[in-house]
């Protein structure tokens, strides 16, 4: 009997996509690709689709997936091809699909992620806006429907990999303290705070030591990624806001670190490859060959760590307030970021008018939480007007 894992890549065009996949080859005898999805990118979607040959293939856009259906048809390709939200939702809860690895970037990410929970699967978390967004709601449809939950994101992998076993959300009956959550600083770590204006798209997605899409470099330099980080661990190990440190430590190689009531701190440390955490999650408890280099402490030399600066960045400042403020505020908060970050891509507005429509946002967002997915919905769109309304003023 094959002990094969079926696996749906929600957003396999994207870099954590692109690094599954990767790893999948690694180890054809352990994993199966049943279904893949994309936004728009017909193009990479059809070179993946002629190479792991999955059962569905889903695009978010209607006239991309015609075209992929057409060009698969005439490669001889059996892969069926579905369009829209409700076929990411049946991907993401097959039953012949055990794991599902939610990489979709932002609210787009919600609806799909919480059908695999639902749906009782392993649900490999990259998209921290689902949890932003319906913290309480998510985890409940994990732990209501026996599915699992493994991060991975950088950070929140390598605290999950030094966070005391079983993983049961009891962490601090067992002596965790403190949860350190790192960040590079970003590429303006160091840049003049009164040039940050005058930042450029093509200076934001640099990053200097990831490989990411442009939201989520973007969200680096702002360290909004790193805010929306805090409410995501939050949620997945039961802590306080208060209860996150922030960490800007340069060289990314401590991924995260957890301190405990005898005063030991343990880390996760490797070289800032995503394969790491995404081989974590698709063989835990077990460990396989990632591709990744091993790291050579000798060449690392030194490690530095900073406190962060709101000055610098009033992103992380704004994400620490709406957790503190409630649901409807970190819905609130991820809706701006999402059309502000667009906007400046755009050239529409200014690096540093992002934390400016995101504020103006949350000071009409609702009071508290809500736990129903209805009311979520309606506060994310909302607040995507109500940013846009922030942008036609600052404009």
């Amino acid at each position: 009997m094959s002990t094969s894992k079926g696996l749906t890549i929600l957003g396999a065009t994207g870099t954590i996509g692109v690094n599954t996949l990767d790893v999948v080859a690694r180890h054809p005898d352990k994993f199966h690709v049943v279904a893949l999805s994309a936004n728009n990118n017909v193009e990479k979607l059809l070179t993946q689709c002629l190479e792991v040959g999955p059962s569905y293939a889903v695009m978010a856009d209607e006239t991309a997936a015609q075209q992929l259906q057409e060009q698969l048809s005439r490669a001889g390709s059996a892969t069926k091809v579905l369009a829209g939200s409700t076929a990411l939702e049946k991907i993401a809860s097959l039953p012949e699909v055990d794991y599902v690895m939610a990489a979709i970037v932002g609210a787009a990410g919600l609806l799909p992620n919480l059908a695999a929970a639902k749906a009782g699967k392993r649900v490999l978390l990259a998209n921290k806006e689902s949890l932003v967004m319906s913290g309480k709601l998510f985890m409940d449809a994990i732990h209501d429907n026996g599915a699992e939950i493994l991060p991975i994101d950088s950070e929140h992998n390598a605290i999950y990999q030094s966070m005391p076993v079983p993983h049961d959300g009891k962490h601090l009956n067992q002596g965790v303290t403190r949860i350190l959550l790192t960040a590079s600083g970003g590429p303006f770590r160091s840049r003049a705070l009164s040039t940050l204006a005058d930042v450029t798209p093509a200076e934001a997605v640099a990053h200097p030591n990831w490989v990411m899409g442009q939201k989520i470099s973007v969200d680096s330099a702002t360290m909004m990624n790193k805010g929306l980080e805090v409410i995501e661990a939050c949620w997945l190990f039961d802590v306080e806001t208060d209860q996150i440190q922030v960490v800007i430590h340069p060289q990314s190689m401590i991924h995260s670190m957890v301190s405990y009531n005898d005063g030991s701190v343990l880390a996760q440390l490797g070289n800032p490859d995503m394969r790491t955490p995404i081989a974590y999650g698709l063989a835990y408890p077990e460990r396989i060959d990632s591709g990744v280099e091993q790291l050579d402490i000798f060449d690392v030399a030194h490690l530095d760590f900073e406190r962060p600066d709101f000055d610098r960045y009033p992103c992380l400042r704004l994400a620490y307030e709406a957790h503190r403020a409630g649901g409807n505020a970190t819905v609130a908060l991820n809706a701006a970021n999402e059309v502000a970050v667009e906007a400046f891509l755009d050239q529409q507005i200014r690096f540093t008018d992002i934390p400016l429509v995101i504020e103006k946002v949350l000071e009409q967002a609702a009071s508290g939480t809500s736990d129903r997915l209805n009311d979520i919905l309606a506060q994310d769109l909302s607040s995507r007007h109500a940013a846009q309304d922030a942008l036609k003023r600052l404009n």
